[in-house]
C-alpha cells in the first residue's frame, strides 16, 4: 500500500486543499520577503555607511589591493596579517625586554653616602638615586605602556593629525584588560591560603584614583566641555596631568603633608632602598646635611638616621644568615662558591621591581631561560671597571737573592743561599760579583769569609753561593752577618762582554744583600713568643702561635702553656680552652701551639684571650742523651758546676704571654659587603658588550623556574621553538647599544625608537586586518592589538604575584600604568593635532562615537574591581588584594573575566549599533 508523505497529506488533508494552502503560504512568504526588502532598502543609507568598514593605506604598509576579492582570499589574507600580527608583537616583546633593561639600569643607579651617627662613628650607605614612586610611574610605566603610547602618537601623525579610532581604543581596551583581566590572574595564582597585600596603599589610592580620573577627564572632553573637539587647552592640561600624578604620589608617599617637611632638598628616605622592609615614607622626613663643597657625606638626624642604620644592619643579618645557611648546607663549598650561590639566593629573594618581572618574563617567553640562574655562572665586568693593559716585552734582567734571610744552627757546617735571574734575554751571560760582610757575628771567628763572582750561563736561572759556619763550645748569643750582591755584568752567549751602551742590559733588584743568621746550639735556649699581640680571624680555624726557640738549641726540652679568658669565652663559645705542653727536639729552634677558634660567623667582632708559657723543663741534654734527671744530677753538682749548669738550663724570655685579639672574618665580612653592593638586579639585565648581547641571541636555555634548587635543565621543545621564532628579532636588536653605554641611557633612547617604527607597523596590521574580515579598529584595538600589548605583562604580573611578598609589583603598578597611558598616550597625541589645528585656523575635532562609550563602561567596571579589591584587603576571612581561600579566589577570578568579557561585547555592540551609544 502506497502512503503519500506529502507536506498536507501527512496532516490528513486532500490533494485539492493542500495545493491551495501551498500558493496561500507561498504568497505570504513573498509578500514579507518584498517587505523585508523595503526595509532593508529604506535603512540602507542609514547602515551600511555605518557598519562597512572603508580599507585604507597605513603610515608604513600600503593597502592589499585589490580589496573586492572573492571569500577565500579574503580568508587567506586574514591569516597572513593575523601571522604578521603575532610576529610583529614577538618584536615589540623582546625590544621592550631592551627597553626595560635600560630603565632597570637608570633607576637602580646607587651612591656612596656617608652616614654621620650620634656617637660620631661613620657608616658608609649605598643610596638609590631615583625615588621608587617616581621611578614606577615615570620610567617604568613608560616602559610598560611605551606601544600603546606611540601608537597613539604614529596614527594622529600618520593620518595628518586626524583622529583615528585604533590609538585611544587601544589605550581603553589595554586599560581594561590589564585591570580586569590581569588582575584575575594574579588573585588566582598565589597558592591557597596564601595572600599578597598592596605595600604602599597609599600611593595605590593616588594612581587608583587618577586613573579612574584620567578616563572621567576624557569623557568630558568628548561629551561635555566642547562636544566633539578638542581645544588646545584641554589636550595640554590632559599631558600636564601627568606630572601632577606624579608629584602626587610622591606627595603621598612621603606624608609631606602629614609630617613636617623641611627646606632641604636632600631627605632621608630619599636613600632607603626598595627592598628595605619599612614602608616608603615611614620614617620622619628630617634632613641630610652636605657638606659646605657639595660632596656627599651629609649628616642625619633623628628617625632617619635609625631608619637607614636599622636598614643597613638588617641587610647585613640576612646575608650572615644566608651564608651560615649555605654553609651548614653545604660544607664542602669554598667561600667563593658560597658567595656566588648567596648572591643567586639574595636576589631570587630580593623585592623586585615591575621593569625585572617584565623580562623575566619576556625572557623565558623566547627561551632565554632564567637570568638569574644564568649569572651564577656568568660573571661580567662593567665597561667602567674593565681595564686593559698593554704587554710589554720585557728586554732587563733582574739579579737577587731568593730568598733574602737564612737561619742556621752554629754546628750546620757548610750551607747554601741562593741567587736568581729573571727576565731578559735568556740566552745572555750574565756576571755578579759576591762578598760577605760582618754583622754581629764576625768573619774568622763565627764564619768563614767568602768572595766570588756568579756566572749565569745561557739559560741558567738560579745559582748557589756557598758558605761555612765555625763551631766553638762557648755559649753566645744568636749572631747575624751578611753576604751582598755587586757589580753586575751582562755577556754574550759565548760569553764575551758586550760593550755595545744599546745592547742588552741586566739590574740588581731588591733584596741585593742576604742575612744569615747563626743560633747557638750550645745552650738549652731561651723561649717566648715571637708576638707581644696578635689578631685572629675566627673563620681560621685552628690557630697557630709560634714560640721562639733563641740563643741555643741543644737538648729537648718541654715548655707548658695554657690559655686564659678574657672577653672571648673558652668551652666552645669563642676558643677552646686549651692546656698542655710544647716539646722541643734537639736543634728545634720554633714550635706552634695550635688553638681552636670557633667561627660564629659574626659580621662584626672583637674579643681577647691570652696564652701564657710556663718554666720550661731540660728533658735531654743532647740528641743522644737519655732522659735528664735534674734533681740527682744537682745533688752530685759542686756550686761551680751547678752555677755553670744552670747557665746552660732552658728560661724564658720576655715574651711569655701572649695577647690574641678574636676578630670578624674579613674575607666573610668583605663577602658580606659585596653581596650588598651586588645585590642590585640592574647587574643581572643589563649587558656590557656587544659581544655578550649576541651570545645571549644565539643562546637557548631552559625556562626553568627561579627557585629550583636541582641541577640545570636542558631546553624543551617549547623552548627551542620559540627560540627560533624570535632569533631574527634577538639578532636584529642585539645592535642595540649596551645598556652600560651612557649608563644605560643609549639603550634607552635607541630602543624606544625602534618600538615606535614597531608599533607603528602593528597599527597598519590591525586596521587591515579588521579591514579584511569587516572588524572596525575600535573593535580591533580592545581586543586583538590590546591583548598583544598586554601579553608580557600578563606572564609578568604572574610570576610577581608568585614570587614578590607584596601586590605592588603585580597589581600596585596596575593603575598608575593605566594613568600614565591616557596623560601621555592622548595626552601627546592630541596635543600635537590640537596645536597644528590651531595653528592652521581649525579645529582638532574627535568624534565621541565608540570612545565615548567604551570609556564611560571602563569607568563604572574599573570602580567596582578597585571596590571589590579594597573589600578583599578588609574581610578578615580573606584579608589581602591577592589570593586567600580558594573559594573567594576562583569566585573572584571569574567575575573579573565575566567583568572583561562584558565589557568586550558591549563596546562591540555600541560600534555595530546593535546598541545605543552616546
Amino acid at each position: 500500500m502506497a502512503i503519500d508523505m506529502s507536506f498536507p497529506a501527512f496532516f490528513g488533508l486532500s490533494r485539492e486543499t493542500a495545493l491551495r494552502t501551498s500558493l496561500l503560504i507561498l504568497c505570504l512568504l513573498q509578500v514579507v520577503k518584498i517587505d523585508a526588502q523595503s526595509t532593508e532598502n529604506t535603512n540602507d543609507n542609514s547602515t551600511t555607511d555605518t557598519n562597512k568598514v572603508v580599507c585604507k593605506d597605513g603610515v608604513f604598509i600600503p593597502m592589499w589591493n585589490p580589496t573586492d576579492v572573492a571569500l577565500s582570499d579574503k580568508v587567506g589574507r586574514a591569516i597572513v596579517y593575523f601571522l604578521g600580527l603575532i610576529f610583529m608583537f614577538l618584536g615589540v616583546s623582546i625590544i621592550a625586554d631592551r627597553f626595560m633593561s635600560a630603565i632597570e639600569v637608570i633607576t637602580s643607579k646607587e651612591k656612596e653616602v656617608q652616614v654621620i651617627r650620634p656617637n660620631g662613628d661613620e657608616v658608609i650607605v649605598s643610596v638609590r638615586i631615583w625615588n621608587e614612586t617616581v621611578s614606577n610611574l615615570t620610567l617604568m610605566a613608560l616602559g610598560s605602556s611605551a606601544p600603546e603610547i606611540l601608537l597613539s602618537v604614529i596614527e594622529i601623525c600618520g593620518k595628518k593629525f586626524k583622529a583615528g579610532d585604533l590609538g585611544p581604543s587601544t589605550i581603553v581596551g589595554s586599560a581594561a584588560f590589564n585591570l580586569f583581566v590581569i588582575i584575575a590572574i594574579c588573585v588566582y595564582v598565589i597558592p591557597d591560603g596564601e595572600i599578597r597585600k598592596i605595600k604602599h596603599l597609599r600611593v595605590f589610592f593616588v594612581t587608583a584614583t587618577f586613573s579612574i580620573l584620567a578616563y572621567i577627564w576624557l569623557y568630558m572632553i568628548l561629551e561635555t566641555i566642547s562636544k566633539n573637539v578638542v581645544d588646545v587647552w584641554e589636550a595640554l592640561l590632559t599631558l600636564m596631568l601627568f606630572p601632577v600624578t606624579v608629584v602626587w604620589a610622591y606627595v603621598a608617599d612621603k606624608r609631606i603633608f602629614f609630617y613636617r617637611f623641611l627646606r632641604k632638598k636632600y631627605t632621608a628616605e630619599k636613600v632607603v632602598r626598595r627592598e628595605s622592609h619599612m614602608e616608603m615614607g615611614e620614617a620622619d622626613t628630617n634632613h641630610m646635611k652636605k657638606n659646605h663643597d657639595g660632596s656627599e657625606p651629609i649628616g642625619i638626624e633623628g628617625q632617619e638616621n635609625d631608619a637607614l642604620e636599622k636598614d643597613l644592619e638588617e641587610k647585613r643579618k640576612n646575608f650572615v644568615k644566608l651564608l651560615q645557611e649555605l654553609k651548614h648546607k653545604h660544607p664542602e663549598a669554598d667561600l667563593q662558591t658560597l658567595e656566588q650561590m648567596a648572591n643567586y639566593e639574595a636576589l631570587n629573594q630580593k623585592q623586585k621591581s615591575r621593569a625585572f618581572y617584565r623580562i623575566q618574563a619576556t625572557r623565558k617567553m623566547c627561551g632565554a631561560g632564567n637570568i638569574l640562574k644564568k649569572t651564577l655562572d656568568n660573571k661580567r665586568a662593567s665597561i667602567a671597571e674593565v681595564k686593559i693593559e698593554m704587554a710589554q716585552e720585557d728586554t732587563i734582567t733582574r739579579v737577587f737573592f731568593d730568598p733574602a734571610s737564612y737561619t742556621v744552627m752554629e754546628n750546620v757546617g757548610s750551607f747554601s743561599i741562593s741567587v736568581v735571574r729573571q727576565g731578559g734575554d735568556m740566552n745572555n751571560t750574565i756576571y755578579v760579583d759576591y762578598k760577605t760582610s760582618d754583622g754581629t757575628a764576625n768573619a774568622g771567628s763565627d764564619y768563614h769569609y767568602a768572595e766570588g763572582t756568579l756566572v749565569f750561563k745561557p739559560g741558567e736561572v738560579q745559582k748557589d753561593i756557598y758558605l761555612t759556619i765555625i763551631d766553638d763550645d762557648v755559649f753566645e748569643e744568636d749572631e747575624h752577618f751578611f753576604c751582598n750582591l755587586d757589580n753586575i755584568r751582562v755577556g754574550t752567549s759565548e760569553g764575551m762582554f758586550d760593550s755595545n751602551p744599546y745592547g742588552p742590559s741586566a739590574e740588581l733588584v731588591e733584596p741585593t744583600k742576604c742575612q744569615i743568621t747563626i743560633l747557638d746550639d750550645d745552650h738549652a735556649g731561651i723561649f717566648h713568643f715571637e708576638d707581644k699581640e696578635v689578631n685572629v680571624s675566627e673563620a681560621t680555624g685552628v690557630a697557630q702561635f709560634k714560640v721562639v726557640r733563641s740563643s741555643g738549641a741543644r737538648g729537648v726540652v718541654r715548655v707548658p702553656f695554657k690559655t686564659i679568658e678574657g672577653t672571648a669565652k673558652g668551652n666552645g663559645k669563642d676558643f677552646d680552652h686549651t692546656q698542655g705542653e710544647v716539646e722541643f727536639q734537639n736543634d728545634e729552634v720554633w714550635k706552634y701551639i695550635e688553638i681552636n677558634i670557633i667561627d660564629d660567623e659574626e659580621y662584626e667582632k672583637n674579643v681577647d684571650f691570652a696564652i701564657e708559657l710556663g718554666t720550661p723543663s731540660l728533658v735531654k741534654r743532647g740528641a743522644d742523651d737519655h732522659e735528664y734527671d735534674m734533681q740527682n744530677a744537682i745533688m752530685n753538682m759542686t756550686d761551680d758546676d751547678q752555677r755553670i749548669a744552670d747557665l746552660g738550663l732552658p728560661q724564658l724570655g720576655e715574651n711569655t704571654r701572649i695577647q690574641v685579639r678574636i676578630m670578624e672574618s674579613q674575607e666573610f665580612k668583605n663577602t658580606v659587603d659585596k653581596l650588598i653592593k651586588k645585590a642590585n638586579l640592574s647587574l643581572v639585565v643589563g649587558t656590557s658588550s656587544w659581544r655578550e648581547q649576541f651570545t645571549e641571541a644565539l643562546a637557548v636555555s631552559a625556562g626553568d623556574e627561579e627557585g629550583d634548587d636541582s641541577e640545570e635543565k636542558l631546553p624543551s621543545c617549547l623552548d627551542y621553538v620559540m627560540h627560533f621564532l624570535t632569533i631574527f628579532w634577538k639578532i636584529l636588536f642585539a645592535f642595540v647599544p649596551p645598556t652600560d653605554i651612557w649608563g644605560g641611557w643609549a639603550c634607552f633612547c635607541v630602543s624606544i625608537c625602534m618600538i615606535g617604527i614597531l608599533t607603528g607597523v602593528i597599527g597598519d596590521l590591525a586596521s587591515s586586518f579588521g579591514c579584511t574580515i569587516q572588524l572596525k579598529d575600535s573593535v580591533t584595538a580592545i581586543s586583538f592589538v590590546a591583548l598583544g600589548t598586554s601579553v608580557p605583562d600578563t606572564f609578568a604580573s604572574k610570576v610577581a604575584a608568585v614570587g614578590d611578598k607584596y601586590a605592588d609589583a603585580s597589581i600596585g603598578n596596575v593603575t598608575g600604568s593605566n594613568a600614565v597611558n591616557v596623560f601621555l598616550g592622548i595626552g601627546i597625541a592630541w596635543s600635537l593635532a590640537a596645536i597644528y589645528h590651531a595653528i592652521n585656523s581649525q579645529k582638532f575635532t574627535v568624534e565621541t562615537g565608540s570612545l565615548g562609550f567604551s570609556v564611560t563602561l571602563f569607568t563604572l567596571f574599573a570602580l567596582v574591581v578597585i571596590s571589590v579589591l579594597m573589600v578583599r584587603r578588609k574581610v578578615s576571612s580573606i584579608g589581602g588584594e591577592l589570593g586567600g581561600p580558594k573559594n573567594f579566589k576562583m569566585l573572584t577570578t571569574i567575575t573579573f573575566v565575566m567583568i572583561w568579557m562584558l565589557y568586550i561585547m558591549l563596546c562591540s555592540f555600541e560600534a555595530y549599533g546593535y546598541i545605543e551609544g552616546f
